[in-house]
């Protein structure tokens, strides 16, 4: 179901925009397919990737992005309303830190610092996944979310609503994992940062949202609980999602 042809939408402007569709979810019902969207930016978008965005009829777009990358890359889409719930990013600061300390960067220790970041999202983060929902019970029409890459911010806001909406563990990963056959990084002409340090950055590993998921189950037990205490999501919320979000 992962790769249902169906998934991607193929954009000239972006790679990782993708349907959450199709997925099996709680009481044997399956997400709706053209109602939630994950990506990377928006800001390379063609004019004819517009016009095939239009056709999806949007109605917002949740942006997770920080400020600086929020100036630095722009967009806008006719009708659709942008909402931001920025969270800012750090690996790469913590990475420059560590490089001006005369730190080797290897790939174990940017795996670290992932799961780190992965740990930090849901813990110092959980205003912004709160708002998030709060932007999905309120919705009016088709939403897209997404941060810079459309992998790591973005990965566990879409890991929160597929659990939410009872959709399998398994399942869940194998979306999350899904990014590492469709996300093309930028070119970068130079670095000091060695080649496989980069290549985990730019990439994504089941350790980084297990890591998530190890920080939720030792706080709160489950997922379930952490949306409900965490959250702030109600029985009735979760209701209300799975209306609005599965099929009937």
């Amino acid at each position: 179901m992962v790769n249902h042809p169906m998934r991607l939408l193929r954009l000239q402007g972006a790679t990782n925009f993708r349907d959450l569709g199709g997925y099996a979810g709680r009481d044997g019902r399956s997400v709706r397919w053209r109602r939630l969207f994950r990506s990377d930016h928006l800001s390379g978008l063609t004019p004819d990737d517009c016009a095939l965005l239009a056709e999806l009829r949007l109605h917002g777009s949740i942006d997770f992005r920080g400020q600086v990358e929020r100036a630095a890359q722009p967009y806008e889409l006719t009708g659709v309303a942008q909402h931001s719930l920025a969270i800012e990013p750090t690996v790469v600061q913590r990475m420059e830190a560590l490089a001006g300390a005369e730190r080797e960067l290897t790939a174990p220790l940017v795996v670290g610092l992932m799961e780190d970041l992965y740990r930090s999202l849901v813990n110092e983060q959980a205003s912004r996944f709160g708002e998030l929902f709060q932007r999905l019970l309120n919705a009016e029409g088709p939403l897209v979310f997404h941060c810079t890459a459309g992998k790591d911010r973005t990965g566990v806001a879409a890991a929160l609503i597929l659990l939410s909406l009872g959709v399998s563990r398994e399942q869940v990963m194998a979306d999350y994992l899904l990014t590492n056959e469709l996300f093309k990084p930028p070119e970068l002409l130079q670095s000091r940062t060695p080649g496989d340090a980069l290549a985990v950055l730019w990439r994504v590993q089941e350790s980084f949202l297990e890591a998530a998921f190890d920080a939720i189950e030792a706080e709160h037990g489950d997922v379930e609980r952490y949306l409900t205490h965490r959250l702030g999501l109600t029985r009735a919320a979760l209701d209300s999602l799975a209306d609005r979000f599965l099929e009937s």
